[in-house]
């Protein structure tokens, strides 16, 4: 519904539409004009109202006009605003509309000044080398890390807006000319399809922009640290900012970027390969170690060492659970703790993981609940699992399977379950972007940047798995 240009007609809808005790209506005269200005007043900045709109509106005589707006007031974000959808948006937006008497429009000014904390280092990406801050929950404070980080006029923000009652902003953030424009376009629809009530956290977005609702597996990246976030655009993909989130999501996301770290591009190539394989066998152990053991004890004793044979047939004398069982009661109960530990104030978490996790397994293996070596099996397990964080709860999951898969069928079910992961992985895509690249399809450039870390200076190129439209990124 587009505005009257009667100043009282004007204001009589706005009380109707906006009935809450924070909307401040300050009328005023602008010469011989009538005008009032509204804004919601816990959200917006009550100094620079004073000498951006006030003051300038005392000085001036006259009859204000239309075009008397962009001389009279200083503000530098300033807007026409021509309907009251438009200028409710915009007042609970934190800025101050004012509207007058005998003109059809509003003039939105952008005065926001919203309580937001400091720049700090992220919690979930600490580092020993490199830079340590990360984003905050303000989109203009993280546009403004991205503009620091890279000054060229080919950074393109976006901006668009999400949530039906929430308006909340969301930006997309490029390279022009390296990153892809399709995978532009097709993010810049999934956005602008969301259709609910409010998003509260980039989170609530990356659940759209997934082309697989029902994967385990993730499908978007994320980051808090301006300088990894620099790193993946300048590589062609495209970052989403959501306004109130401290995390940026990515996209296309690789199955490989869990287990590179900030810290691998700060040291040296070869202190980073170690830590990449460290990783990946680190995760192979988390995942198979538990179902192998449940196999072999069940259904293939010949493949463990006799010393070791001994060993776990003195343990589990008195086990009233069979093996399966034992090893996913005990999973569950790791489970169990770790969630404890999260979901406890930081100083309760830790004795609670410590000292429950000591206590619980002593007292189970004493009193002949489960054996030594499947503590210790789930223990070690339950470590690896922790050196690639962001894939912990996808293979918290797998690992289940995998124990199912080798209880009910020994080795071959736990095969049959590693061959079935693998061709799903292998076929999976996102945004016509494979999982698992550059591996599955091998693309013999993008290795250098994989398990095996290259040095800098061979890295001529942009990974050809992301397609961006400028491939080269060294030299002319």
């Amino acid at each position: 519904m587009k505005l009257f240009s009667s100043l009282e007609k004007n204001l009589e809808k706005i009380e109707k539409i906006m009935r809450s005790d924070d909307l401040s209506v300050l009328r005023l005269e602008i010469g011989s004009t009538a005008a009032a200005l509204i804004f919601a007043k816990d959200i917006v900045d009550k100094e620079a109202i004073g000498e951006l709109i006030l003051r300038p509106a005392a000085g001036f005589s006259g009859e204000f006009t239309e075009k008397d707006s962009v001389k009279v007031f200083l503000s530098p974000e300033k807007k026409t605003v021509e309907t009251f959808e438009d200028l409710t948006s915009s007042v609970v937006t934190g800025e101050a509309v004012l509207v007058a008497d005998g003109i059809k429009k509003g003039f939105a000014f952008g005065l926001r000044k919203f309580e937001q904390r400091a720049i700090a280092e992220p919690p979930t990406s600490t580092v020993l080398k490199g830079p340590r801050e990360g984003f905050v929950e303000s989109l203009p404070v993280n546009v403004s890390m991205m503009r620091r980080k890279l000054k060229s006029e080919k950074l393109v923000f976006e901006n668009l807006t999400a949530g039906k009652l929430s308006n909340t902003p969301i930006c997309l953030c490029y390279i022009d000319g390296v990153a892809d424009e399709k995978l532009v376009e097709a993010l810049k629809n999934r956005i602008n399809q969301i259709s609910i009530d409010a998003v509260l956290d980039s989170s609530y977005v990356s659940k759209f922009l997934g082309e697989h609702k029902t994967s385990v597996f993730k499908q978007i990246g994320n980051t808090e640290k301006p300088d990894v976030l620099a790193a993946k655009i300048l590589e062609g993909r495209v970052a989403v900012f959501v306004d109130g989130s401290p995390i940026a999501l990515t996209a296309p996301y690789l199955l490989i970027e869990d287990f590179q770290s900030p810290s691998d591009y700060y040291g040296s190539p070869y202190s980073a390969t170690l830590a990449r394989l460290l990783r990946l066998l680190s995760v192979t152990l988390s995942l198979m170690l538990p179902a192998f053991f449940v196999a072999a004890e069940l259904f293939h004793l010949q493949f463990i060492p006799l010393s070791f044979l001994l060993t776990i047939v003195n343990s589990i004398k008195g086990i009233p659970l069979s093996p399966s069982y034992e090893m996913f009661f005990t999973l569950l109960i790791f489970e169990i703790l770790n969630e404890a530990s999260v979901r406890m104030p930081k100083y309760v978490g830790m004795v609670v993981s410590i000292v429950g996790g000591l206590v619980l397994g002593e007292t189970a293996v004493n009193a002949g609940i489960i054996s030594a070596p499947t503590l210790m099996i789930v223990a070690l397990s339950g470590i690896c699992l922790y050196t690639v964080p962001e894939l912990e709860q996808t293979f918290s999951v797998i690992r289940l399977v995998f124990l199912i898969a080798a209880g009910s069928f020994g080795a071959y079910g736990l095969i049959a379950a590693v061959c079935i992961l693998m061709i799903y992985l292998i076929s999976f895509e996102n945004y016509g972007t494979p999982l698992c690249a550059p591996y599955a399809p091998l693309i013999r450039a993008d290795v250098k940047d994989g398990f095996i870390k290259g040095f800098l200076s061979d890295q001529t190129k942009r990974p050809a798995s992301l397609k961006p439209t400028n491939v080269r990124r060294q030299g002319k």
